[in-house]
């Protein structure tokens, strides 16, 4: 009994130094994303910084939260935990369950709340007033009819592909100009030869039938519209479980839909509620 007291009071001071070790990690690591967010000069910078690094780094401070929650935990009810040794693992248990159930709260919120949070904080971003590096002068932002006049003919695909999108800043008063580069959600793939986004899936052919025994193998291949590039890829298609469904019923439905389609029509929503429609 009195090794296992032992053991407890060795385990008390473990736990607290690891659960404040933890927590510093994650306040740490959202600290340094912030400082590094704030060091970004332009609006640009910060866009591209936000968009790619904010919600990894906020899903990483919350692991270290949840681990602090779990060793914190594991400091309570020392009495209790005392008289038997069952108790321990019964505060483990829980514990557990403490920082899972921490963690899955964290999931919901960084899946259903941060996306338009985030989406708001880079549309700010993007449409924020640019100014001059020479002379200070405001710049305007061009429309899409007037920008065309200041992209070359590749750039412009990219944007009827919607793979990319371009910002083109004017100061009107010395003619300077400052073109922006933006990913899109309904992109194309980057081009090996030219290097735009404008290679499209363009046709699929089923070479091996998936079985309950083997996997199947489709050839996808992919065109781009601006250097005609053609890319032929094999890709394994998962084999047919024993229920007679197959894993990928997306992807099967996709092969075997009506031949007689002639396009697709896609709808995208903004933070504001704006529809457009897009045809393929």
């Amino acid at each position: 009994m009195n090794n296992y007291i032992e053991f407890l009071a060795l385990w008390h001071q473990i736990a607290i130094i690891l659960a404040f070790a933890a927590l510093g990690t994650g306040v740490l690591n959202y600290l340094i994303y912030k400082i590094n967010y704030a060091l970004k000069r332009t609006f640009k910078e910060k866009f591209d910084f936000a968009s790619e690094k904010e919600t990894k780094q906020c899903l990483r401070s919350h692991i270290f939260i949840a681990t602090a929650i779990f060793f914190f935990n594991n400091t309570l009810e020392d009495e209790t935990v005392a008289l038997e040794q069952i108790w321990f693992f019964v505060r483990i248990f829980i514990s557990i369950c403490a920082s899972v159930l921490y963690g899955y709260v964290a999931h919901l919120v960084l899946k259903f709340y941060c996306p338009g949070r985030l989406e708001r904080k880079l549309k700010r971003l993007r449409y924020a007033s640019r100014t001059n590096p020479e002379n200070g002068n405001k710049m305007k932002l061009l429309s899409k009819e007037e920008e065309d006049a200041y992209l070359d003919e590749g750039v412009q695909t990219e944007e009827n592909m919607l793979s990319t999108d371009y910002d083109v800043w004017i100061d009107d008063a010395t003619g300077y100009t400052k073109v922006e580069k933006y990913k899109s959600n309904l992109g194309a793939l980057e081009c090996d030869r030219c290097g735009l986004h404008t290679l499209r899936l363009t046709k699929e052919e089923i070479l091996t039938t998936p079985t309950e025994i083997q996997d199947g193998e489709i050839l996808r291949e992919y065109n781009c519209s601006y250097c005609r590039r053609i890319k032929k890829k094999n890709v394994i298609l998962t084999k047919i479980i024993k229920d007679g469904s197959e894993a990928s019923p997306l992807m099967a439905e996709s092969l075997t839909g009506s031949s007689d389609a002639s396009g697709i029509k896609t709808e995208t929503y903004s933070v504001n509620g704006e529809m457009k429609e897009y045809d393929f």
